[in-house]
């Protein structure tokens, strides 16, 4: 009897002293068709507060939408209004994982994953996905210009930068294996 408490006891006070890893808790985009990867932590050191004008392209056709990005060293958060400023979703990416709110549903939105992808491989610094990416995948960063390659070398995805008084502001963003293309235009400048 003593034993069955012993092994009891033990049981507990190994399942208190789980944790959820980081890696359990962030979400995951794709990169391209059959290329999925686990998003980075939302930390961020240098801290972002941007209002900007989205304009996506695909299929030939064109969707604005206003985008509020608050980014820091605890978390991430985005928050999308239509171009009249009515709230269609809400973002926050902190170390409990994804959280997203979808006031509205607005036909070809991506994934909230995808979009939070973009904008971390927009604002995040290489560093902070070196780690995460799949083998053979890697960024590049040069001038006004990243893009990141897939192991056979293609870009798949190319973001354009502008600087813009300190810091380096991505103006555009050209998803090549999905076929789509967003430009930035920063309202609070």
């Amino acid at each position: 009897m003593l034993r069955y408490f012993t092994l009891v006891f033990l049981v507990t006070l190994l399942c208190g002293c789980q944790h959820p890893t980081p890696s359990a808790t962030q979400p995951t985009a794709w990169l391209a068709p059959g290329t999925k990867v686990r998003l980075p932590p939302p930390s961020l050191a240098k801290p972002i507060r941007s209002q900007q004008m989205l304009t996506g392209q695909f299929k030939g056709k064109s969707q604005s939408l206003l985008v509020m990005l608050d980014a820091n060293s605890e978390k991430l958060s985005l928050a999308g209004l239509s171009p009249l400023g009515i709230r269609l979703f809400m973002l926050n990416y902190d170390s409990t994982g994804l959280h997203a709110e979808q006031s509205i549903v607005v036909p070809h939105l991506p994934p909230a994953s995808q979009v939070l992808a973009d904008v971390m491989l927009s604002f995040y610094p290489i560093s902070s996905w070196q780690q995460y990416l799949p083998k053979g995948w890697h960024l590049t960063d040069e001038g006004e210009v990243r893009q990141l390659f897939d192991p056979t070398g293609q870009a798949i995805v190319t973001i354009r930068y502008r600087a813009a008084n300190t810091q380096r502001l991505p103006v555009s963003l050209e998803q090549h294996a999905f076929h789509y293309q967003i430009f930035i235009n920063y309202l609070n400048e």
